[in-house]
């Protein structure tokens, strides 16, 4: 495939702006087949996200943190400084993957990242996401409208996980969460950023990759 990927590094951004930004972007491509591919690369403040078919019982003591009513996949996540979010603008139908081949791929990029770091990673048949010794270290979530995808994967480096106690998260009662740190000890949240790019590169099957510069309204 000779189509570069397109990479947006966004610093950090409200969830809920980049939502309304994705949803605008894949409304667009009806009428741009030709638009190219990106991801965009992010971290949010504090936020809980429900998913469309979220339970409100999985949401236990949310605080002061805002709860956001999103149409993703899944149940309740949450999203915070020091996790790399993943936002992934695809043409399925161009690519020629189904929902649960783009999942597995996914699943693949963030289990190679990982081994990267020396972290042995798997993912579970029953249940989304990629975990190490049991503890989930990523979510997945996406969208895909008219043959095209949005949302994506959130990955935990360095952060504070007390808010994941919070609620069940991803609707699992007691689930374990872990992040990159715990593994492997101070690490450069930009090296894991420049990992993750090549990763998805090489897994979603493009030649390259390119950085694209502006903002996303």
């Amino acid at each position: 495939m000779s189509r570069a990927l397109g990479f947006r590094e966004l610093s950090v951004l409200d969830y809920e702006p980049t939502w309304l930004a994705m949803q605008r972007f894949t409304d667009q491509r009806k009428d741009r087949p030709e638009t190219q591919d990106e991801i965009w690369l992010v971290e949010h403040p504090p936020v809980f996200t429900q998913g469309q078919a979220g339970k409100a019982e999985h949401l236990l003591l949310p605080g002061d943190i805002p709860v956001v009513k999103s149409d993703r996949g899944g149940q309740v996540t949450y999203h915070g400084p020091g996790q790399l979010v993943a936002y992934l603008m695809l043409d399925v139908r161009r690519l020629g993957f189904g929902v649960r081949e783009l999942v597995s791929r996914m699943e693949r990029c963030l289990i190679e990242l990982l081994a990267s770091y020396g972290v042995s990673a798997e993912a579970k048949p029953d249940a989304p996401g990629v975990y190490v010794n049991g503890a989930k270290i990523a979510s997945l979530g996406l969208r895909i409208r008219n043959g095209c995808s949005f949302h994506g994967l959130a990955l935990n480096v360095d952060m504070d996980l007390e808010p994941f106690r919070r609620i069940n998260p991803c609707g699992y009662a007691g689930l374990a969460m872990t992040q990159l740190r715990d593994h492997t000890g101070p690490i450069e949240f930009a090296e894991v950023r420049a990992r993750l790019r090549a990763q998805l590169v090489k897994h979603l099957d493009y030649a390259e990759q390119t950085t694209l510069t502006g903002g996303i309204d």
